[in-house]
């Protein structure tokens, strides 16, 4: 039995508190030093600006991050840094200010909760998993960074396929499963740490020796 059917809470935590040494054990240049600024320091940056927005910088930044964490695909990065910044910023509040305000609660397919995606999608090299990784770092209880490996560990998803139509299905699972761990662990489990979680049991590109 995978670790997404479980209902152990020990197990969950246990997971949890690897993600720091699977970080290390890729042994990716810069990646532990880019997942603490993009786990600790940008989720704090984006609560302090009242409109919430991403710079251009950090925006490159999130992408290499999930590029050191998967694969590395220069050809988007590139369409990405041609984009005007103004452009960038102005789709990222945009997004940010749609995600705001949303329930924890909302449906997964509703229309309210697809926009923001929709959003940062409309910008050139910008699919379903690099918008989530900018919105997971905004709100992180509605909405999992897109990760291959983690939908690898969730049973039923079928070949996992980078479209927004896959992407839905993925973070509503993950979604029901951070609120059967908070009503079963008593702890405050978010979507985007049941992916981490998920992440590590799957060993990502190195499996923990």
């Amino acid at each position: 039995m995978g670790l997404f059917a479980s209902t152990n809470c020990s197990e969950w935590r246990d997971a949890l508190a690897q993600y720091d040494a699977l970080i290390l054990a890729h042994a990716v240049n810069q990646l532990p030093e880019i997942d603490a600024w993009y786990r600790n320091e940008l989720p704090r940056v984006l609560a302090s600006r009242q409109p919430a927005y991403v710079t251009k910088e950090e925006f490159l930044e999130t992408l290499r991050w999930k590029m050191k964490r998967g694969d590395w695909r220069e050809w988007n990065r590139v369409r990405v840094a041609n984009t005007d910044a103004r452009v960038i910023k102005k789709h990222a509040q945009d997004a940010f200010a749609a995600a705001r305000d949303l329930d924890a609660e909302i449906p997964t397919a509703s229309k309210e909760c697809k926009r923001p995606l929709q959003i940062l999608c409309e910008l050139d090299g910008v699919g379903p998993a690099t918008a989530s990784a900018v919105l997971a770092a905004y709100r992180p209880d509605l909405y999992p960074f897109f990760d291959e490996w983690i939908a690898r560990q969730i049973p039923n998803l079928g070949k996992v396929a980078f479209t927004a139509s896959y992407y839905w299905k993925y973070a509503d699972a993950l979604r029901g499963k951070a609120k059967e761990l908070k009503e079963l662990c008593g702890m405050g489990w978010i979507v985007q740490e049941v992916g981490q979680a998920l992440w590590v049991v799957s060993g990502g590109k190195v499996k923990i020796k």
